[in-house]
């Protein structure tokens, strides 16, 4: 466990033969990520990302975000199986319903493990480019880089998601020390989709330089570009919302549909002070007190409005992309099919009760829909093919 003194920012709890095991299976992971080909690594990062996701959602539906108290151990140690008896003691003092049980643990845990192979993937994606960078500059190992597959990759974007990523791992850790504290929790969520959207972008981006047709970019007028652009900050928006919901516990602040507990008004009581005031404890006000039921509802009625506008929004965004081209009209109708299957889920969350199979699709859609806007954008106003071509067509030449 983290000496109590130490500031919960900088907490660290792995025990030093720990930390070296884990440091040898993130390289083990390192040297298996070099071998692979570099569209596939892309590709399964962002699929990873995807599915951590979800199980983010799944760990915080089952309440194990402190299933291990500390990070990024359990106790101290890699795996809960070797803090059996500390688990078992918190189980003691606090009830096998308490904050944390074994099976909690491996929720946790399996998470950390998922989002440290990721970290792990995107930190292979950065040292291939540099070395594709070094060996580009050099004739005697260009035809080394380019079966390397990152020579004209850059280091721009492999840099920024290590950047991104970085500050995920240390959010994943102050939800974890500053007890789940609703921001903290809401902002590594953020920071997940972002995450997602990035490598989303990234993916098009090799995609296109591979010259696959379905990635290359269109020619549309300025409003269509503007539109997507609303469309995916408006669901960026909303999903900031929907976390909010999840991570202060709202989501039967509002048990029926359309209305609110049987109301039946268009604007039920609600405290919109108290459900938006950001930096707090869970479940408490800035003053110690316990968040209200109106603090709750406003949080949960806020995250419904919402719902409304990105509909018309993104809506709005389909037909437009319909409309403008016929490469795009595929990706309009993903982009409906999206949207629709996440309204239907989002409103049998509420009227089921939440069950954890609904709210976890729920995050999963949204992440989901939030990449058929990041594609359509991309398509409609991301680097073109002369750009992206142009290292590429330069290798050829100097060969």
């Amino acid at each position: 466990m983290p000496d109590p003194s130490t500031p919960i920012f900088w907490q660290f709890s792995l025990s030093t033969i720990n930390a070296i095991v884990w440091v040898v299976l993130l390289l083990l992971g390192l040297f298996m990520g070099l071998k692979m080909r570099w569209g596939r690594l892309v590709a399964i990062t962002a699929f990873l990302t995807l599915d951590l996701i979800a199980f983010g959602a799944f760990v915080r539906l089952t309440d194990s975000g402190l299933g291990c108290p500390d990070w990024p151990g359990c106790y101290g140690q890699l795996l809960p199986a070797q803090a059996s008896a500390q688990i078992n003691q918190a189980m003691a003092e606090q009830g096998a319903h308490g904050p944390v049980n074994h099976v909690k643990a491996w929720i946790e845990m399996l998470h950390r493990y998922v989002a440290s192979f990721i970290g792990v993937l995107i930190l292979v994606m950065f040292v291939r480019a540099l070395i594709g960078k070094f060996r580009a500059g050099n004739a005697s190992w260009l035809r080394a880089a380019n079966e390397f597959g990152s020579s004209s990759v850059g280091v721009a974007w492999p840099l920024l998601l290590l950047v991104v990523v970085s500050l995920q791992g240390l959010f994943g850790k102050w939800t974890v020390t500053m007890k789940l504290m609703p921001i903290v929790v809401t902002t590594h969520l953020m920071g997940g989709m972002l995450l997602f959207a990035l490598l989303i972008w990234f993916w098009m981006r090799e995609r296109q330089r591979a010259g696959e047709t379905r990635a290359m970019t269109i020619t549309v007028s300025g409003s269509v570009k503007l539109i997507v652009w609303i469309a995916l900050i408006t669901l960026a928006g909303q999903i900031f919302l929907g976390g909010w919901v999840s991570t202060n516990y709202a989501v039967m602040a509002c048990g029926d549909f359309p209305g609110c507990n049987g109301a039946g008004q268009l604007m039920p009581a609600v405290s919109w002070n108290e459900g938006f005031t950001l930096f707090r404890a869970l479940g408490r006000n800035p003053d110690g007190s316990f968040l209200s039921i109106h603090g709750l509802r406003a949080i949960h009625w806020a995250h419904r409005i919402g719902a409304l506008v990105t509909t018309v929004v993104v809506i709005a965004a389909a037909v437009m992309l319909l409309r403008a081209h016929q490469a795009l009209r595929r990706q309009a109708l993903w982009i409906k099919v999206a949207l629709l299957l996440q309204i239907v889920i989002g409103i049998s969350t509420v009227l089921f009760a939440q069950p954890i199979a609904l709210a976890v699709a729920h995050n999963f859609v949204a992440a989901v829909l939030l990449a058929t806007l990041v594609i359509a954008a991309y398509r409609v106003s991301g680097p073109t093919a002369h750009a992206q071509f142009a290292v590429s067509t330069t290798l050829r030449k100097q060969k």
